[in-house]
């Protein structure tokens, strides 16, 4: 394996619990829930009617009003975290090889809400009034291709798009090209914005959602007896991630280092996972080796943690499989799922969830997996459940599992 070590030097979160890292922290060590009825549409008429809304986003703050008129919402959260990480990370591309600097953002969806928009201009007022700007406002590659636009960057430049796998997928590939020396800085993470009539219908119409709508707050529900689906969320997660000696040449705050990544396929199912979890455990099992790290050293999982009957007792399933005595002991491991507090963010996740993951190792302190009333006794794991917990971190890892059964994992560690 190369010598080239790949460190996080910048983090940008856009979440339904806060816009930027440090507010959306805060809500999350004190379980806040950012799931409420859904204000973007009327829903009345819809099984499912809540949902983990960005809550007071103004495009304006991070880009002129032409540029948001011509971004779907999910490329306008892409920029937005784009910013917020490139401010944090100090990095002066005058002062980069521009052909060095890459950008790999991703999205499950992409531009629905365009979609949805434009199909009824043009219903109503033919194919003339469709905008110029319709194809690059809602296709996936344009969130990395603005982002690499407004900040000169040359290097690798593409979007994965594996659905709640997404965000992992793009942060591992952007270690893989800079630890393969094809780049020195990559910004990467994910991006979403499908709270839409479509976006709602259609995982209402799969019968995946809670139907809580009495109880927004509580209807993320991860581990719960009572779960009975997951809540839709929006938003985007990025990280600036850098060669380590390059971060260091330049006098970087270094947060953590990627040093692991797995990506494996159950090959079972549409949506269902494999049983036990087992491509999940691959993946797993594969971010521990490339780390070169045994199961004893991870303190701490931020969870896939939907809150699906299924797929939470199959994580579960498979933490314990791969972490065996580990995951039981006193002291030893910790899981939680922030998406009970988030909603599921979908090709967002990985990004928000690797921000949050990053921050739980640097601060010492795991979020808790709120709305844990009863713990399913299939869910046999320390869930953290409803208050924040402190706890000395040394590497933490974070997994993000996807329809199509793509599984994709993350391990940071200390420097």
């Amino acid at each position: 394996m190369s010598s080239r070590r790949v460190v996080v030097t910048g983090v940008g979160l856009v979440s339904p619990v806060g816009i930027g890292a440090e507010a959306s922290w805060k809500a999350l060590l004190a379980g806040q829930s950012g799931v409420g009825p859904i204000t973007r549409f009327d829903c009345s008429t819809y099984p499912t009617r809540i949902a983990g809304e960005v809550k007071g986003f103004e495009p304006g703050d991070f880009m002129d009003r032409k540029e948001a008129r011509r971004n779907d919402r999910f490329i306008q959260f892409a920029l937005a975290a784009a910013e917020m990480a490139m401010k944090d990370s100090g990095l002066d591309m005058s002062r980069e090889d521009a052909d060095r600097v890459g950008c790999i953002v991703g999205a499950g969806i992409g531009g629905l809400g365009t979609i949805e928009d434009t199909a009824r201009t043009w219903a109503e007022k033919g194919v003339r009034k469709i905008s110029p700007f319709f194809i690059p406002s809602l296709i996936i590659n344009l969130a990395p291709g603005q982002i690499s636009i407004r900040y000169g960057m040359k290097g690798p430049n593409f979007s994965p798009v594996s659905a709640c796998a997404t965000g992992n997928h793009s942060i591992g590939d952007a270690l893989l090209y800079i630890e393969r020396g094809l780049a020195d800085v990559i910004v990467a993470g994910g991006c979403e914005a499908t709270i839409t009539p479509l976006g709602i219908g259609g995982f209402c119409a799969a019968r995946a959602m809670s139907e809580r709508n009495d109880a927004p707050e509580k209807a993320s529900r991860p581990f719960d007896r009572d779960r009975d689906g997951f809540v839709a969320g929006e938003g985007a997660g990025i990280l600036v991630l850098e060669e380590l000696e390059h971060a260091r040449a330049r006098g970087a705050r270094i947060y953590a280092e990627l040093c692991g990544y797995g990506a494996s396929a159950d090959a079972n199912h549409v949506t269902s996972p494999a049983p036990e979890g087992e491509g999940g455990q691959r993946a797993m099992r594969m971010a521990l080796r490339f780390a070169g790290l045994a199961p004893e050293a991870v303190g701490y999982v931020n969870t896939h943690g939907t809150s699906t009957p299924q797929g939470d007792v199959a994580e579960c399933q498979a933490i314990n499989k791969v972490f065996g005595a580990h995951a039981q002991a006193r002291g030893g491991l910790v899981v939680s799922s922030t998406k009970s507090m988030t909603g599921h963010l979908l090709g967002a996740a990985g990004g928000a969830e690797a921000v949050i993951s990053i921050l739980a190792l640097v601060n010492g302190v795991v979020p808790p997996t709120i709305n844990v009333e009863a713990q399913d006794p299939e869910c046999q794991l320390d869930v953290v459940p409803n208050v924040a917990r402190q706890k000395k971190l040394d590497v933490v890892m974070s997994n993000s599992f996807g329809f199509g059964g793509t599984n994709a994992v993350l391990i940071f560690k200390r420097v």
